[in-house]
């Protein structure tokens, strides 16, 4: 699928995200949504709510979790692919034939936790197709690392991956114009680095490409108000206004319409 302008335009700020895993595990949904028809249903959900699009998973990135082979996510995402054809939906994969699939059946963009590291063959599928990319960072793998992540400046150190990984992309073919980053909250990161990384997200701005971030229903945030891991979609609503003040393009959520009103309230104010 071939993009027809920058994805600054296509996804004007404060743009949402709606999370639609097609998974048995992932951290605060796992489950809800494996079955075709219910995906589909809670897809249509998300647009009506007004999402700017749905990003479809069939494998868990939890803290802690095991990969799965590109044969059964690909059996759990290309049903609901293929029947969501014609919405706006990207793919969350770091696998190419995964990523080939869903850009035939309709997605505009690959959102890739490894930022093009974890199959040699992704650039390539992201460039020949001319789709979006989003390039994430993640400190260590899903099944580790949370056990102890250390930085000594983690914005810094952040934002020298994700300018590599931007440099890697646009040698390997792709359009800088199609990449938007994601500095990975929640991924390889205490609560304190993901605080940190909000309030600084200027810094990563400098980069000159849109951010994406995922804060909904983070567990950093349930420690806040007292949980034990899913935070409520109140604490998840106000972090994600907070990154958009702050620079945030696209916000990659579970609970869309409350998010999508709350933001709609800050541009206003923001004028």
């Amino acid at each position: 699928m071939n993009v027809s302008k920058p994805i600054e335009e296509r996804f004007t700020a404060p743009a949402v995200m709606g999370v639609l895993n097609v998974t048995p595990d992932s951290f605060s949904d796992g489950g809800v949504n494996l079955r075709t028809d219910a995906a589909v249903t809670t897809a249509w959900g998300m647009l009506e709510a007004g999402a700017a699009i749905v990003d479809i998973g069939g494998e868990s990135t939890r803290p802690g979790s095991d990969g799965v082979s590109a044969a059964e996510e690909l059996a759990r995402v290309e049903p609901v692919l293929a029947d969501l054809q014609g919405a706006p939906v990207s793919i969350d994969t770091s696998k190419a034939a995964v990523a080939r699939r869903a850009v035939e059946l309709g997605a505009e963009l690959v959102n890739d936790v490894t930022a093009l590291r974890g199959d040699p063959e992704l650039a390539g599928v992201v460039a020949d197709a001319g789709c979006y990319v989003c390039l994430m960072h993640m400190q260590g793998e899903p099944r580790t690392m949370q056990a102890n992540p250390v930085y000594d400046d983690v914005v810094s150190e952040v934002k020298r991956f994700l300018e590599e990984r931007l440099a890697f992309a646009v040698s390997a073919g792709i359009d800088e114009h199609s990449v938007c980053l994601d500095p990975g909250i929640g991924f390889g990161k205490t609560p304190e680095h993901n605080f940190e990384l909000v309030r600084r997200l200027d810094e990563l701005a400098a980069l000159g490409r849109p951010l994406l971030l995922g804060l909904s229903r983070k567990s950093s945030l349930a420690k806040l108000i007292g949980r034990d891991r899913v935070a409520t979609a109140a604490v998840s609503v106000g972090a994600a206004v907070a990154a958009y003040e702050r620079g945030a393009t696209i916000l990659r959520v579970h609970d869309v319409r409350d998010h999508v009103e709350a933001l709609a309230a800050a541009k206003a104010v923001r004028g």
